[in-house]
């Protein structure tokens, strides 16, 4: 057997029904779109995906989380154009992947530039190569399957929504289960060949049933009152587009199959929101609970054969609902950070208890510019933006100059190479072309660009900043940076801390207006988290400085300093400072706005400041009328 065949049998994964459930039902429909398992690690989610390719005859192909747009894309081959004097394709990992899965595990951790080529090819179902005179396009249609740790980040709501079915991999609690998948994975390792032939009949099993649905699904129908039934659990999800309703129903069509039918039945529907609606649901709701019948109630025949779908609809909708988070519509891969916060309702349609109070930014259009400088000009810097200027070797930008290329060229400087290559035309054998080009003679481009920068701010929303409106002087602040921040195309996040905790108010996103409204709803009340608040800063940007390697983050922290609950056990104020030490270790920028005021002053935002090695100014710096070169490179 050879060593491409080891794989670990799909139908020996002990538990995982769902997430079995929801790659076999892509097999069947590859039009479903693909799927997102989130769980946490060592739950098998990639030995799932590898055993179901291994079930259905594909390959899978892998996208690695640094791989370049060339590389993906496809490129034109460098070495043959300058040995041969040929032009030929360099073939990209898209093409490798048409008709086949393709795989790209910690998705949320893929740089946004690669994110985009996937949404539009995926899309469109065709990769085109242009590249110094050449232009090929292919077919890419492909089953794109991502896993991911919410722990380490969310992903973008476009890119979310195109995968078709949402799963979670979570690992068994039941001591049977455990004990059964310790007991296969050692009969595994002790003997392979083996065990995978004890499983052989159980997988040719599953191999048969998928290859039966995919004839009978070119056959199944649903009538216009399920589509109906579709569309109006989307609704009730408030479910942005169409893709939810699209999604269910093609689902809903590979269950028929699946099952050995050729109509779609309610529980079908049922069934198949269960899958596509959790990670495009706006607000919490209870599907189950306010779901209605279509219209005319359909045969609800086969009751033996769906009564176990109608309970895993249930409980996985019951476990979406507890684990997602959905704020306002975004959707954010984060448990609820701060239940004070979020739960601090009173029974008087007050949007908070009498002990908060929210404070409004006055109006105010002043606009304070930050000139943020990049510590990482030698870096390749993705994204786009009019803040800092960069000098990159992407396909990017205005040629600047040339350099002689270190690693694979991604753009050759025409001009540069003839110039190096002329004086020495006479010297060697031409064979009958006009200008021989040696490999040392390549000049590469360099552009120049500007980009946006990456502004996290960490706000103290604690009972101090209540008093006499600070946080209104803060709110209105920081909108002027804000303001700032859309003109340049900056991206943005924001953090608050109040009470015991911290919570992520907004992830890292491009929308500031999304910022400015979460900034206004932000009660102030409580302690002084402020060790909370910088460790939450300081985990955020440690995932987000690994999906984005040449981001330069800022943290823009306001507070008065005055910290007064405890993190480890300790004093407040050397939890903070610690974490303070961890943020400049990890080299992120930092400004500290210290909003301190009246006759005596602590001085613990200065004391932040210089353990953080960053900026520090006083919230009355910002009331001015121009404000230069608030932070330094």
């Amino acid at each position: 057997m050879n060593k491409s065949n080891m794989i670990f049998p799909f139908a020996a994964i002990a538990g995982q029904e769902k997430v079995k459930k929801a790659l076999i039902l892509n097999g069947i429909n590859p039009s479903i779109g693909g799927v997102l398992i989130s769980g946490e690690k060592g739950t098998a989610k990639s030995t799932l995906v590898r055993g179901l390719a291994h079930v259905i005859r594909e390959d899978v192909v892998n996208l690695p989380l640094n791989i370049t747009e060339d590389r993906l894309i496809g490129t034109i081959d460098i070495e043959t154009a300058i040995s041969r004097g040929e032009k030929t394709i360099d073939y990209g990992v898209l093409y490798k992947a048409n008709e086949n899965i393709l795989y790209v595990d910690e998705v949320n951790l893929l740089s946004e530039h690669i994110v985009n080529c996937l949404l539009e090819i995926s899309s469109s179902g065709v990769n085109i190569i242009q590249r110094e005179g050449l232009c090929y396009s292919h077919k890419s249609k492909f089953t794109l399957i991502g896993t991911m740790n919410p722990e380490e980040g969310y992903l973008r709501p476009q890119f979310i929504d195109r995968f078709g079915i949402y799963v979670e991999s979570r690992g068994s609690r039941d001591i049977k289960e455990r004990t059964n998948i310790i007991k296969r994975r050692l009969e595994y390792e002790n003997n392979p060949i083996d065990f995978i032939e004890k499983w052989q009949n159980e997988n040719n099993k599953i191999r048969e049933r998928i290859d039966k649905a995919k004839e009978i699904i070119k056959d199944v129908v649903i009538d216009e009152e399920l589509m109906y039934f579709a569309v109006d659990l989307s609704q009730q999800g408030n479910c942005l587009g169409h893709r939810a309703e699209i999604a269910i129903v093609e689902t809903a069509k590979a269950i028929a199959a699946y099952n050995m039918r050729t109509n779609v039945i309610s529980y079908d529907i049922e069934e198949a929101a269960s899958y596509c609606l959790p990670h495009r649901i706006k607000e919490i709701s209870n599907i189950n609970n306010s779901k209605k019948e279509p219209r005319n109630n359909d045969n609800k025949t086969e009751e033996n054969m769906n009564e176990d779908n109608i309970d895993n609809n249930n409980s996985q909708n019951n476990n979406t609902n507890d684990t997602i988070n959905k704020e306002n519509g975004d959707f954010i891969f984060d448990e609820p950070i701060d239940d004070n916060i979020n739960n601090n309702k009173d029974e008087s349609n007050n949007k908070y208890n009498s002990k908060d109070k929210i404070e409004q930014a006055l109006n105010n259009d002043k606009i304070i510019p930050l000139e943020i400088k990049s510590r990482n000009k030698a870096k390749e810097i993705k994204g786009t933006g009019k803040r800092i200027k960069i000098k990159n070797n992407s396909l990017k930008g205005r040629y600047v100059k040339y350099s002689i290329p270190k690693e694979k060229i991604n753009s050759i400087a025409f001009d540069a190479t003839l110039k190096a290559a002329l004086p020495y035309q006479k010297l060697r054998n031409n064979n009958n072309v006009s200008i021989v080009i040696d490999k040392a003679d390549i000049r590469e481009k360099i552009r120049e660009r500007r980009t946006g920068s990456t502004i996290l701010f960490v706000v103290d929303a604690s009972g101090s900043m209540g008093a006499k409106q600070r946080m209104r002087s803060v709110k209105t602040a920081i909108i002027s940076i804000l303001n700032d921040a859309y003109q340049k195309r900056d991206k943005v996040g924001m953090i608050a801390f109040r009470k015991n905790k911290a919570e992520v108010l907004l992830p890292i996103t491009k929308s500031v207006d999304m910022a400015q409204k979460r900034l206004n709803n932000i009660p102030t009340g409580g302690k002084t988290p402020l060790a909370y608040g910088l460790y939450k800063a300081y985990e955020l940007l440690k995932a987000y400085k690994v999906k984005e390697k040449d981001t330069d983050p800022l943290i823009v922290l306001v507070t008065d300093g005055k910290a007064n609950v405890s993190l480890n056990g300790g004093r407040p104020i050397d939890d903070a400072l610690h974490i303070a030490g961890m943020i400049r270790e990890e080299g992120i920028q930092t400004m500290v706005i210290d909003t301190e005021s009246g006759f005596i002053q602590l001085g613990l935002g200065k004391k932040i400041s210089d353990e953080i090695n960053g900026e520090y100014y006083k919230l009355e710096d910002l009331r001015g009328k121009e404000l230069k070169s608030i932070i330094k490179g």
